[in-house]
């Protein structure tokens, strides 16, 4: 479809009670239900709008258009599609239930439109470019979140792409509306194990520290060199910071790479160097610091050889 396809939360009850209007966003389209009035609820209802391009629904080249509301969740690989029923002027109504029970975190809401198409059914015809999102820990709905953690099997998973990546620890996945940590689950037997531990022997603790940071400065960089590329002049040439969490990641970063300059003048001389092309390589060393100084390598190297030192010693005694 070329129309715009939306998504609308018209209500949300929380086992059965109207959720306080404030706790949900349709600026952030984020809903927030920590403070849902229960500390102990079972089930959450989202009453759905959506809206489709009446004329290409009509005339377009497919048949039985069905719009589907999928919500996800991967930190408990949830998933609940539900069909919405067809209305007047391109909308369609219904809802879904989020089951608190399998829930953990923050859900993702989106939509479907799928139909016949050359005599297949359930093509993919349409979807929402925005996403809603439902957090069960937020107290308000804010839809910025610094960065999605998400563990999957890059060798046998579902996302056909990761494979070519099968031996890739991690991957930063920079493409989406939040940034996303790819932790591979298939690549090193106990990768993850380490990283989700708390305890352990001073070893492991030590390991986890010097991983958690590289992963960090990997993602650090990768963010910052989304944020530059999404770079917009204004009609005098000037770069403009984006919105959303690139603008966030060159705002914390800036100061790094360029300490003795102002962010504007900061992101004037990255966007020259950017399409004039000197000096590019000086500005990646300047980059890999900042980002090792925001993900605090330097502290949590020394502190993983100090314990690897602290454990050799302790073995000798």
């Amino acid at each position: 479809m070329f129309g715009d396809v939306d998504l609308d939360i018209t209500a949300v009850t929380v086992d059965g009670v109207p959720l306080p209007y404030a706790q949900v966003s349709k600026t952030e389209r984020t809903v927030a239900l920590h403070q849902s009035g229960k500390e102990r609820w079972h089930a959450a209802t989202l009453l759905l709008e959506a809206k489709l391009p009446t004329k290409e629904i009509s005339e377009g080249p497919w048949k039985d258009v069905q719009c589907l509301a999928v919500l996800t969740e991967s930190a408990t690989n949830t998933r609940t599609v539900t069909s919405l029923g067809s209305g007047t002027g391109g909308s369609y109504r219904g809802s879904v239930e989020l089951a608190r029970s399998a829930h953990l975190v923050r859900a993702t809401l989106s939509l479907a439109v799928v139909g016949t198409y050359d005599e297949v059914p359930g093509r993919l015809i349409g979807s929402t470019d925005r996403h809603w999102y439902v957090d069960l820990k937020a107290d308000t709905p804010a839809r910025q979140r610094e960065i999605d953690i998400v563990e999957i099997d890059f060798r046998n998973g579902p996302e056909a792409w990761l494979r070519q990546f099968k031996d890739a620890p991690w991957l930063v996945d920079t493409s989406g509306e939040i940034p996303k940590v790819l932790l591979n689950t298939s690549a090193v037997e106990g990768f993850t194990d380490i990283l989700n531990s708390a305890g352990g022997s001073a070893i492991e603790r030590a390991l986890r520290e010097t991983m958690s940071s590289q992963i960090a400065q990997d993602a650090w960089t990768a963010m910052f060199h989304t944020a530059i590329a999404s770079l917009e002049l204004d009609e005098d040439g000037t770069p403009q910071i984006p919105g959303g969490w690139k603008g966030s990641v060159l705002m914390a970063m800036l100061p790094d790479v360029f300490p003795d300059r102002t962010p504007t003048d900061a992101l004037y001389e990255i966007n020259q160097r950017r399409t004039e092309g000197y000096s590019w390589s000086e500005l990646q060393t300047r980059l890999q610091y900042a980002a090792g100084k925001r993900s605090q390598v330097p502290k949590r190297l020394t502190t993983a050889i100090r314990s690897v030192h602290r454990a050799a010693e302790n073995e000798e005694r």
